[in-house]
């Protein structure tokens, strides 16, 4: 037989859409068409006419009438607003309206993938009315004013093609659907296969009794049910999905509407099809359906209790992983579990968050303890350097911890359910040894729109028609029960210890700095206005702030990813909160101290040494001894002593040290500092142990690289960015403007093209860290700034602050899973130790570092050009800290918790007059400071009970023996372990009035106290 395969797959190609699709719609009607700004301001529009400024809405009305011979058939209105017939979600899209009086309730989405509207009922004349977004499509990779609406043109961006009514021949559209499955099915087979040969023939068949539709349908009715009864084969458990970025190529404010449009469409298909499931995350995109669109929610409400729509994810948001803190990670959980349990009853049992930029090791542990132990994520496909080997597999987290975790072999979470996904989806699952169950999220997402009634057909056929896999519709709990039966059985399922670091997008470590500081100071914010509120025996009252912020955490905003547009608005929140949690937190204060003049010390480390106040803070002394230092600055220096989470009073302290000062040079009794002509550190001698830090040769300097990754601007920095990074060394101004005695400031200000940088090296009486204050005025553009702190100290690993614990980053680019680590994300400290001696790099807002090349690198600032041209302009300032330590890191994570929670002065007051003393103290078993634990947050429980919740960890993998006390004048009375959502788990021991707990390394521990008064033993 002569080989003609390819002239009949290239028949198959032009025939299936030109021949037999137009049979689906054999009949067609014109409808008269207006547009415009609102439905009362209308005008006619026709064909090619241009509509839709950049980001604004355009009303369209559609009139025509339903033929009486049509009545009784399948009718549906064609809608194109112009749609390029790609990228769903990313261009102008509609939303079809139901008007009832002023009610405006959402029917359907459309897009170019879904521009039919089924119009089973009408009859006679109709009017359509469509909300069309003109959002407009953002071009890959390159700078474009259409981010921001104040350089947005304004010019119209599309051209209205078609609106038209069609009656349909379902026998022909489910033999397109036919064909279009098998055709997919025969493609993805070998050329060589027999399997491909017998099904072109088959196809070839039907076409050729085209236009006989039941002959057609006959001849390939067979090959849709050829396969049924093979057990052996792959299972492919497909769920419908549309992941809805909260922010990103748009503005929240569309994602409302992107939302509404892709929910209305899940909700139709359900009522089409009763075997279609669909999952959707995100509490808050469910609450804004909940106020705004009401009708809508309540379909989606009736579809949940059928079992049809599937929440998951059990968080506010799909949030970044590696840039919120842990408390904040633990509040998307809370937030979310709450929200879900609150309107639908029921809690999330998987954690989806496929889209997400890595995972920390903490997380497992984080996971469980919001009550789902079970995790769905695709993004580590896109590693560039490393294929991770598992699809299906046990995560392992820093506490040993372990949830149940797959990544969905068809690598994506947009699938369209085609044959060719199907068969990557067996090839590319790397656990056919021990399982044969995967799962397909399908839909488009990132801009939404969802599944498409073509994709659910796809799935009713492909059961019988793909060789190698079954398909069908279920939810995440099926695949999950099915893969947890497996190992059950027996199977022996794999382990992954430690982070899941993502081999890609290591830029949103430093990308969009405001919004990052803005994160992390409210963060920090949030946790201590808490604690004082708690202090004061008051509700905190924040959880709409909380809610603002965990928004603003998703993992295309904090980033730093996303267009000007959305970076405003985050900014913007974070001021909002910002100034509501700075006066929430000077109220509670007042009613907390009794006159004078006060510290609170919000960090879960004392205070106990020279601090630096804003300029015109007043300071108390009580000893001749004690030392005020008025700087250059107006700042003041004084040294204090305030217990962990407490207030103390603002009284200057005795130091018995001092800083002296020459023109190149500064030393206390710990360091001893030495700058060059251009202020660049040359030397920094620990005295303590009698350690030159910096190599010989090297110093502590400023560097800059040129930043242009291959794509993805925001998101990438390439291994070979910094191999081309210059040292600021050339000319500075110098000066030394404060001389001691409690601290001594060299400046040195350089100016390198258009940016300027003024470092400010300062050094404490009686303080092992060397302080760097870097103030940047920035305005390149695609660089990359950072600073870089050379160690002479031998090590393999790094150890690096993350949420919940420290995880090890290799120092050396030996193997290509260590190579590929060339940026990493630390929270508050980077360290690199000998057994007997380390230096940790601490800073007070920055993510990104490096640790090869014998040195720690803090990314200080990047110029991304796309998606917001203007990204990262302007002046920022960071505090970076270098602290030579001796063995272990309590020195290190102390000074980090006190740098990143600074002491608050405030006068006034109207409360008791006893001194204030701390809520809760954790105390090792001979009373002194327990080391190494971490409290995380202190506050009322959220049951209005009265208990109070401390949420802590094991901080530095160690096991420790902690007692817990209470402030003076109560004892603790009963005590719980909790969840996250401080449900009491198991109850802790008390001993008169102390409670005793025990931490595992890295253990993560919610305890609840119940506190009564104070008593001497003698009563009950």
């Amino acid at each position: 037989m002569h080989d003609d395969r390819r002239l009949i797959e290239e028949r198959i190609d032009r025939e299936l859409w030109q021949r037999v699709l137009p049979l689906a719609h054999p009949d067609r009607r014109p409808v008269e068409i207006s547009a415009g700004p609102t439905l009362e301001e209308q005008h006619p529009i026709g064909r090619g006419d241009r509509w839709g400024p950049p980001w604004a809405t355009t009303w369209f009305r559609l009139r025509g009438a339903i033929p009486d011979a049509w009545h009784g058939r399948r009718n549906e209105a064609i809608i194109d607003l112009g749609f390029h017939p790609e990228a769903a979600g990313f261009q102008c899209e509609g939303l079809l309206i139901d008007r009832h009086g002023e009610r405006n309730i959402p029917v359907q989405g459309i897009h170019p993938r879904r521009m039919a509207v089924p119009l089973d009922d009408a009859t006679g004349a109709i009017e359509l009315l469509v909300e069309a977004a003109s959002n407009p499509m953002i071009p890959q990779f390159q700078p474009t004013p259409m981010g921001d609406p104040a350089t947005a043109p304004d010019r119209p961006l599309y051209r209205f093609r078609r609106a038209e009514l069609v009656t349909i021949d379902p026998e022909a559209e489910a033999l397109v659907h036919d064909l279009d499955v098998l055709d997919g099915v025969m493609r993805s087979l070998p050329p060589d296969d027999p399997r491909r040969a017998r099904l072109s023939r088959t196809i070839e068949h039907a076409l050729d009794v085209v236009p006989d539709i039941a002959g057609a349908r006959a001849a390939v009715s067979s090959a849709m049910t050829a396969v049924a009864n093979h057990n052996d084969r792959h299972r492919v458990i497909a769920v419908g999905h549309a992941h809805i970025d909260t922010a990103w190529l748009w503005p929240t404010r569309e994602t409302l509407r992107k939302c509404t449009r892709t929910f209305a469409s899940a909700v139709g298909l359900m009522d089409r099809y009763p075997d279609y499931r669909f999952v959707a995350s995100s509490a808050q995109h469910y609450e804004w359906m909940r106020t705004e669109q009401p009708e809508l929610f309540r379909a989606i409400r009736h579809h949940v209790n059928r079992g049809q729509w599937i929440p998951v994810g059990g968080m506010w948001v799909e949030s970044d992983m590696n840039l919120p803190s842990g408390e904040s990670l633990a509040r998307q959980i809370v937030f979310g579990q709450r929200w879900f349990e609150h309107e639908f009853g029921r809690r999330c049992t998987e954690v989806w968050i496929p889209d997400v930029f890595g995972y920390p090791a903490g997380l497992p542990q984080v996971f469980a303890a919001g009550g789902m132990d079970r995790f769905v994520t695709q993004k580590l496909s896109w590693n560039k350097q490393n294929r991770f080997p598992h699809s299906t597999f046990w995560w392992e987290g820093l506490d040993g911890t372990r949830v149940l975790t797959h990544f969905p072999p068809v690598d994506t979470y947009n699938a369209e359910i085609t044959s060719a996904e199907v068969a990557f989806s067996v090839r590319n699952f790397q656990d056919a040894a021990w399982s044969s169950t995967s799962l397909m999220p399908f839909g488009w997402g990132d801009g939404g729109g969802g599944p498409t009634r073509e994709m659910v057909e796809r799935a009713r056929r492909m059961d019988g028609a793909h060789p190698d896999a079954t398909v069908e519709m279920a939810s995440p709990a099926d695949f999950f029960e099915a893969v947890e039966a497996e190992i059950e059985a027996g199977a022996d399922a794999p382990v992954w210890r430690g982070e899941l670091y993502f081999e890609t997008h290591r830029g949103t470590l430093t990308s969009q700095l405001r919004t990052k500081m803005g994160n992390r100071r409210c963060e920090r914010l949030l946790v201590e206005a808490e604690l004082w509120a708690a202090t004061a025996g008051e509700a905190a009252e924040l959880d709409d702030q909380w809610r603002a912020v965990l928004t603003q955490q998703f993992h295309d905003i904090l980033p730093g990813s996303s267009i000007a547009w959305a970076h405003q608005d985050a900014e913007r929140v974070f001021a909002e909160v910002a100034a509501h949690v700075e006066q929430r937190i000077a109220e509670v204060l007042d009613r907390t101290v009794p006159p004078g003049r006060w510290v609170a010390n919000p960090a879960d480390a004392a205070i106990d040494g020279v601090t630096v106040f804003p300029a015109g803070t007043t300071i108390d002394t009580e000893s001749s001894s004690a030392a005020i230092q008025t700087l250059a600055d107006g700042d003041v220096a004084v040294a204090i002593s305030v217990p962990p989470m407490a207030v103390g009073p603002r009284v200057a302290q005795p130091v018995d040290d001092q800083v002296a000062l020459s023109d190149t040079s500064m030393s206390n009794h710990h360091l001893a500092v030495r700058w060059g002509e251009a202020g660049t550190i040359t030397s920094v001698i620990s005295i303590d142990h009698a350690r030159e830090i910096l190599p010989a040769g090297r110093a502590i300097e400023l560097e800059l690289a040129v930043d242009q990754p291959v794509a993805y601007d925001a998101w990438d920095l390439e291994s070979w960015t910094r191999r081309h990074s210059v040292a600021l060394d050339g000319p500075a101004e110098v000066v030394v403007v404060d001389h001691g005695p409690l601290v001594g400031r060299v400046v040195a200000r350089h100016t390198v093209g258009p940016s300027t940088f003024e470092i400010t090296t300062e050094l404490r009486a009686g303080d092992p860290a060397l302080y760097m204050h870097v103030d940047i005025d920035w305005h390149h553009d695609e660089h990359l700034l950072s600073f870089a702190v050379p160690l002479d100290v031998r090590a393999d690993t790094a150890s690096c602050d993350v949420q919940f614990g420290v995880v090890s980053r290799p120092t050396h680019p030996s193997s290509p899973w260590d190579a590929a680590k060339f940026e990493v994300c630390a929270h508050r400290f980077v360290d690199v130790s000998e057994p007997s001696f380390g230096v940790a790099v601490l800073n007070d807002g920055r993510y990104g570092h490096s640790v090869f090349d014998g040195a720690i690198r803090v990314s200080l600032a990047r110029a991304a050009k796309y998606p917001d041209p203007g990204a990262d302009q302007g002046r920022h300032r960071v505090t970076l800290a270098v602290l030579p330590h001796g063995p272990g890191l309590t020195v290190v994570r102390d000074a980090a918790a006190r740098l990143n929670a600074p002491v608050r002065p405030h006068d006034t007051g109207s409360g008791s007059d006893r001194r204030s003393s701390p809520i809760v103290r954790l105390l090792d078993p001979d009373d002194g400071p327990v080391a190494g634990v971490a409290v995380d947050a202190v506050k009322l429980a959220d049951d209005d009970s009265g208990d109070l919740i401390v949420r802590c960890h094991e901080a530095l993998g160690d096991r420790r023996h902690v007692l817990v006390v209470v402030a003076d004048g109560q004892r603790v009375g009963g005590a719980w372990r909790c969840n996250l959502l401080e449900e009491p788990d198991t109850p802790l021991d008390v001993a008169d009035g102390v409670v005793e707990l025990g931490l595992h390394p890295f253990e993560l521990v919610t305890v609840r106290l119940r506190r009564v008064d104070h008593f001497d033993g003698r009563t009950a």
